[in-house]
């Protein structure tokens, strides 16, 4: 489903909402769509706003902001003080409609007082090349943070109505763009935790360390905790990646696949959740000889070891190259914004061939895997799934087919 669609479906079932005046927040990487989307339904009421964003622009009337992701940088920093502008100049009569996707921790970022921006982005690359996952990195941000963690909803009076679009496993609005609009069940604790299990506080700005200590000890405010905090704000999500399968399966079948979803988001480094997955998907297919597509979600993580290029996906790809051996089975993983790193995939396919294809290049696979570089692999071994950005962010999507004829195992 598009962000468009998304947005057409909420709007529709938010009937109160026709012919009320509003301002429009929209940030994130399917920011511009949503917006767009969002004009279109509700033009005669929709008095002001602005769009943060990567790529696109802004409807008529409406401000467009250019940002940074995945690492923040001054744009962001701009962006998120013209978000708390807006959401403060909104009287008590007024509505502000804030419509969330994927990447707006990054692209609305505000350093909080006492913290240097320079070292919070230090922070975000560093927890970035420790494969820290989402929740880990979200925790972290709103903690350092002027806008995420409820602080955005805090700095308006009128009522606040938030839309997400989301790509975290589970569908947590306090995880989803680091909960501009919600409560915030973490702590500065919880923040320090996720130093401590990622290479130890000394790894990290002491400014930083400092002012979650500070915040630990009470002398720094918490994030607002309970809803009870933030009565004037609606949150609901209005996207998610099980609607994006629903799609793929209808897709499958369609194509004479039997269709069989995994029931658990697929966790943890992508080079070991491959193995994983695969070895998952073999328990799973009981009576062999049967034509099956298999289809899966999560957002895995990468520890940075080598000086390659490549994402999340690609790395899973090729993880999943190495677990097929010669098998005959088709395996992918995808992003579903388009952009798998700092790349210009979306992600990559492999099947039973790939390895024979390395071969008679001269290549390593193992090599590629250890330097990172799976895009480097791919682009000489094809595989490579480049769509282009999609306007929508729900995580990402692994498929793997098995044709008729053979259930052959993963060696």
């Amino acid at each position: 489903m598009s962000a468009r669609a998304v947005v057409t479906a909420a709007y529709h079932e938010a009937a109160w909402l026709a012919g009320t005046a509003v301002s429009l927040l929209a940030v994130g990487k399917a920011a511009s769509a949503m917006a767009h989307a969002f004009a279109e339904l509700h033009h005669s009421a929709l008095t002001n706003g602005l769009v943060i964003g990567t790529h696109g622009d802004a409807p008529a009337g409406l401000q467009w902001v250019e940002s940074a992701h995945p690492v923040p940088d001054l744009r962001s920093e701009r962006a998120a003080r013209a978000a708390l502008t807006l959401a403060g100049s909104c009287a008590d009569d007024d509505r502000l409609v804030v419509l969330v996707s994927g990447g707006a921790s990054s692209l609305m970022a505000l350093a909080a007082d006492g913290v240097a921006f320079a070292d919070k982005q230090a922070v975000i690359r560093r927890l970035l090349a420790e494969g820290a996952d989402i929740t880990a990195l979200n925790c972290v941000r709103k903690h350092l943070s002027a806008v995420k963690g409820g602080r955005l909803a805090q700095a308006c009076r009128a009522p606040l109505d938030a839309w997400l679009l989301s790509d975290v496993v589970g569908d947590d609005p306090s995880v989803i763009g680091s909960g501009p609009t919600v409560p915030d069940p973490t702590t500065f604790g919880d923040a320090l935790d996720v130093f401590d299990q990622r290479a130890g506080r000394a790894a990290y700005p002491p400014a930083v360390i400092a002012h979650c200590e500070a915040g630990a000890g009470g002398r720094i405010r918490e994030t607002p905790k309970r809803r009870a905090d933030l009565p004037h704000v609606t949150t609901r999500v209005v996207g998610s990646a099980s609607r994006a399968l629903d799609g793929a399966s209808a897709t499958a079948r369609a194509r004479g696949y039997e269709v069989v979803r995994r029931p658990t988001p697929i966790p943890g480094e992508a080079r070991d959740a491959a193995a994983d997955h695969l070895a998952w998907v073999r328990r799973a297919l009981g009576v062999p000889g049967r034509r099956v597509c298999v289809l899966a979600s999560g957002e895995t993580t990468v520890r940075v070891r080598g000086q390659g290029r490549g994402g999340r996906n690609q790395e899973f790809a090729l993880a999943s190259a190495l677990a097929l051996g010669h098998a005959p089975w088709c395996v992918a993983s995808v992003g579903t914004d388009g952009v798998d790193g700092p790349t210009d995939a979306a992600g990559a396919w492999v099947d039973g061939l790939t390895l024979e294809r390395a071969r008679r290049l001269g290549l390593d696979p193992m090599a590629y895997l250890h330097a990172n570089d799976s895009w480097s692999f791919f682009r000489q071994v094809g595989g490579h799934i480049t769509t282009g950005p999609t306007d929508t962010n729900v995580g990402d999507v692994q498929i793997v087919l098995i044709p008729a004829d053979t259930n052959a195992e993963v060696r």
